[in-house]
């Protein structure tokens, strides 16, 4: 397959004769795979404005635990059936860790994902909920499910392979509350 590759690509460079480098979004651009995501991606300083008294107390404290962050998803051999409570994920909600760590059940809060903007373009508010575990999953390190398929992990691609700063919101019973109810 590489040497099938190699050749075409030494066959198209010597087609088309490099001219001017491609920018970095016109190959964006170009990428079947890449999905474009609303305006203010990255967050909202609108929500940052509305925060309550819980969410500006977890703000303004030291984290609990700093953690490296990786991405799954639903499909492609990425979360199957029911997360480790028996709950069925939920997406931007659910967080795998190692229990050892962030203990099962806790409710969390990851300032980063606070004013992130979600695909119906409300705000997130920041809750994750540790319901699930993974073999990959040792030490500080989270997993945050973003949903059905690859195109879901586009609102919090940013944090793959980031260090988040998570702070121990309490204690939840049952299964996870879905993203736009969970703060109540």
């Amino acid at each position: 397959m590489f040497s099938t590759l190699a050749a075409f690509a030494m066959l198209w460079a010597a087609a088309f004769p490099a001219a001017d480098p491609i920018t970095y979004e016109a190959a964006v651009a170009a990428d079947p795979v890449v999905v474009e995501s609303p305006e203010n991606a990255n967050g909202s300083d609108e929500g940052s404005a509305d925060l309550t008294a819980e969410q500006a107390d977890l703000m303004a404290r030291d984290p609990d635990w700093n953690a490296k962050a990786s991405l799954y998803h639903a499909g492609g051999g990425g979360a199957t059936g029911n997360d480790s409570l028996g709950c069925r994920p939920v997406a931007m909600r659910t967080l795998a860790t190692d229990p050892r760590v962030i203990p099962r059940r806790t409710r969390v809060f990851i300032r980063e994902t606070v004013g992130m903007r979600m695909p119906d373009g409300s705000l997130h508010d920041g809750y994750w909920y540790a319901s699930d575990t993974g073999g990959a999953i040792r030490g500080q390190r989270v997993d945050l499910f973003t949903g059905n398929g690859r195109g879901s992990m586009q609102p919090v691609m940013r944090f793959n392979q980031q260090r988040l700063t998570i702070s121990n919101a309490g204690r939840f019973d049952g299964c996870p509350p879905a993203w736009n109810t969970a703060s109540n």
